[in-house]
């Protein structure tokens, strides 16, 4: 069997390098056409990307497997996530792929796949792809070779859709706000939505150039979106990652909210209203304490995944939920969207400001948080930093002294070569002396 490409969200590496190869697109693309394509009857696949320069060798790359195997391309250009998610379904495609890095530099890329039903695909259907591309896929006779055609309209009907999730009659007149896009793939739609919805919009990180994307702006950096709002004396500022999926909101007086306190907000609200499913919020492990001590004073249960978007929407959907979402940014509103959305969780935050006639500031306080810090070690490839003994001692005797006034967690990132070592507490010199000694060991095992 070969390695195993996919990751936890997807197939990611940095670009033309393995598996991030026109070669190895061309392979995937024609395996899971042939995973898609079970019968004779039409079939089609939807491809958006991001603005990064190897998008369009791994775009060309996938059209060339899919329509091996027959299947008929669609291609999307530039669109956030997911716009791909909702254009997937929508057009009643059999399998939607984003070609993105995320949050990543431009010079990492990754493939993520969507199934007919605009949700990201499970494990099996990950282990699917992989077996047909171990064995090599059968290609299609050469009168049943698929087409590929661009898809002009797909920014259009992703920005008339997300319009329709913002309060019926409600505008956003007077509202003067920054919006960051990361040179990444809402740099047209995400202004758009917000400028027709009545918004001042003032943008930065709307000139992808190919190399720039999440270059000091963006969901990861939002100390440039800070600035631009206390320059310009906007009432609020949006700082999207580079393929949409993730949020964080800067208030009037520069100060950032995570993911937690969006999520806090919107339960709140929801419950409020008797929308939120189940009266619960599925987060990952890595959301603050804080968060939970709020919720559960409301009467709000959370319900805690392992970290990535595709877990959060996993459990949503085995238990019925309709909010979920991580402390990066990615907020899963299953009414609206089948995967992480920054654009249309920026509108339930606005839709909050409008009805309420509050500022961002009253807003982005929703709870507050324990001490909490995230320190990410890189290792180099092969080494296996977590299984020395050191290393497992230290987390020991961290968690010891914590009891039960904190959390310490240790993982490997799905997407980078890192360990991201989190600790929280209520104490934070313990959080830092415990934090301390496990970084410590980590980095002499790496």
């Amino acid at each position: 069997m070969a390695d195993k490409l996919f990751g936890t969200d997807g197939v990611r590496g940095q670009a033309n390098r393995w598996p991030m190869t026109a070669e190895m697109a061309l392979k995937l693309g024609a395996a899971a056409g042939r995973y898609f394509r079970r019968d004779q009857q039409d079939h089609r696949v939807v491809i958006g990307k991001d603005t990064r320069l190897s998008g369009y060798m791994i775009e060309y790359a996938l059209t060339a497997g899919f329509t091996s195997t027959g299947m008929n391309v669609f291609l999307l250009g530039p669109v956030p996530t997911p716009a791909v998610g909702y254009l997937t379904h929508g057009l009643r495609a059999d399998v939607g792929v984003m070609i993105s890095a995320s949050h990543n530099p431009a010079g990492d890329n990754g493939i993520k796949f969507f199934g007919p039903d605009g949700y990201k695909l499970s494990d099996e259907a990950e282990a699917g792809i992989q077996a047909i591309l171990d064995e090599g896929p059968r290609l299609a006779a050469p009168e049943n070779i698929g087409r590929a055609r661009r898809f002009e309209d797909a920014r259009g009907r992703y920005v008339e859709y997300a319009k329709t999730t913002f309060p019926n009659r409600k505008r956003l007149d007077g509202l003067r706000i920054v919006l960051d896009c990361a040179n990444g793939a809402a740099y047209r739609t995400a202004p758009a939505v917000l400028w027709e919805l009545g918004a001042e919009v003032i943008p930065i990180g709307v000139e992808p150039n190919g190399h720039n994307i999440n270059l000091e702006c963006g969901s990861t950096h939002p100390e440039a979106a800070a600035a631009k709002v206390l320059e310009s004396r906007a009432d609020l500022g949006i700082c999207l990652d580079g393929d949409a999926d993730r949020i964080v909101i800067v208030d009037e007086n520069g100060k950032v909210a995570d993911g937690d306190q969006i999520m806090g907000l919107i339960a709140t609200r929801w419950a409020a209203e008797g929308r939120l499913s189940g009266d619960t919020l599925v987060a990952t492990v890595m959301s603050n304490l804080g968060l939970e001590r709020h919720l559960n004073a409301k009467g709000i249960d959370l319900k805690r995944t392992s970290v990535g978007d595709r877990y959060v929407v996993e459990e949503m959907r085995a238990g019925g939920y309709n909010l979920g979402g991580e402390q990066s940014g990615h907020i899963v509103m299953n009414d609206y969207s089948t995967t992480g959305d920054g654009l249309i969780a920026a509108l339930q935050f606005l839709a909050c400001m409008v009805e309420q006639d509050k500022k961002a500031s009253e807003l982005t306080q929703v709870f507050e948080p324990v001490p909490q810090k995230l320190i990410n070690v890189r290792y180099e490839a092969g080494q296996a930093p977590l299984d020395t003994d050191a290393v497992q001692q230290a987390i020991a005797d961290g968690e010891k002294a914590l009891g039960s006034d904190g959390r310490l967690l240790i993982r490997k990132s799905g997407t980078e070569p890192l360990i991201r070592v989190m600790a929280e507490a209520l104490d934070p010199a313990l959080m830092d002396s415990v934090l301390d000694k496990v970084v410590t060991e980590v980095k002499r095992a790496s």
